[in-house]
């Protein structure tokens, strides 16, 4: 980051966020479709429950959610058919075979039973159990959960995806260490709104100004982001990281998005589409940023149109568009003497009521407090 204030953020926080964003895209990416499907394996569910007590007990299991077609492959075994408790889930589970449950965990269909899925599906895993478990949610795009009581590790496979069940305790304390990046983030760019405040108000905001704002608001997003993956699998445990997490990012979108429309009159969704999708390496370097976002190599002086901030003002719509049309930038707005204003405006009382509004606004501005 080229400016002062950007500075703050050392290389080596730098390296800490990169790791985390880095390492967690990577989740997302592997969880996008497993996402809804890991509210039903959140802390206190019924299955999550007995999955848990099967672990602790160091028994293995081997669970498959009912599909069509899925009983071609399947052999040997006894029907059940009876309602589903986690308490039978685990007497069943003390037999060798797979269990398999209705596709809204309603249910224990059959119990004791052999998967026969294709050998020809590649499988990564190496113990039986979780290669037929692999093979057979890649055969039938369907939901297996596999429990090793070797390495006591829970399992879920979805299609070609896979995902492993931490425990609760692991995944607070994953989430209270994003939790901390996202502080930090968010202290950052309080700084550099405080700081673009005033150099919009004075004239002076450059490109790479605006950039440092908008990249580490977009930072700020996608640790949300990883966040709420963590929420997902913590289910009613996760309330106190929710809500810090809305604490922490109230507002944030909406001021992302005023800036945005601030100096890109056309093409806002665009810009703000760039942003997402800028890999975190690239999304790191400023120059980066401001050659996708203003299509420039070298930092420019650049002039805000003014809205975000207008709109802390009791100004109408139409009045600050009044004000637009004719002084164009925010820096002239709070630099306009009182004649100037009176040709614009022809109420001698709102123009004086303004006028006290603009030099109260640009007090707590250049004071560096929060408007």
């Amino acid at each position: 980051m080229t400016n002062q204030i950007s500075q703050s953020m050392e290389q080596s926080e730098k390296q800490t966020v990169k790791s985390q964003i880095g390492k967690s895209k990577k989740v997302s990416d592997e969880e996008k479709n497993l996402t809804d499907i890991l509210k039903n394996f959140s802390p206190g569910a019924a299955i999550r429950t007995a999955l848990d007590d099967m672990l602790h007990a160091e028994m293995g299991a081997l669970i498959v959610f009912e599909k069509e077609g899925l009983l071609d492959i399947v052999e040997g075994g006894f029907k059940i058919n009876c309602k589903f408790t986690p308490q039978k889930l685990i007497e069943l589970a003390k037999m060798d075979g797979a269990i398999i449950l209705s596709k809204d965990l309603k249910k224990i269909l059959y119990a004791n039973t052999l998967l026969t899925p294709s050998s020809k599906i590649n499988s990564k895993e190496t113990g039986t159990r979780h290669k037929a478990a692999e093979r057979t949610a890649k055969q039938f795009n369907t939901i297996v959960v596999a429990v090793s009581e070797r390495r006591k590790k829970i399992t879920i496979y979805l299609g070609d995806e896979s995902h492993y069940l931490e425990e609760t305790s692991e995944i607070l304390r994953r989430a209270a260490e994003t939790l901390q990046i996202l502080e930090k983030q968010k202290e950052i760019f309080d700084e550099l709104l405080s700081h673009l405040n005033v150099l919009e108000i004075t004239g002076l905001t450059t490109m790479s100004d605006v950039c440092n704002v908008l990249q580490t608001a977009e930072i700020i997003r996608r640790i949300s982001e990883n966040v709420k993956k963590y929420l997902v699998e913590l289910g009613k445990e996760g309330v106190i990281v929710s809500m810090r997490l809305k604490e922490l990012t109230r507002s944030l979108s909406k001021q992302r998005e005023s800036i945005i429309k601030d100096y890109f009159s056309s093409g806002r969704s665009k810009k703000d589409e760039i942003l997402r999708n800028m890999n975190f390496d690239f999304l790191l370097e400023t120059s980066n940023v401001l050659r996708m976002l203003f299509d420039e190599l070298h930092d420019k002086p650049v002039a805000s149109k003014g809205t975000r901030i207008l709109k802390k003002t009791n100004l109408l719509k139409k009045d600050i568009k009044t004000l637009l049309d004719n002084l164009k930038t925010l820096d002239k707005i709070f630099n306009i003497d009182k004649e100037s204003l009176k040709s614009i405006f022809k109420n001698e009382n709102f123009v004086e009521s303004f006028m006290e509004e603009i030099k109260n606004l640009k007090e707590k501005i250049l004071m560096g407090k929060k408007i």
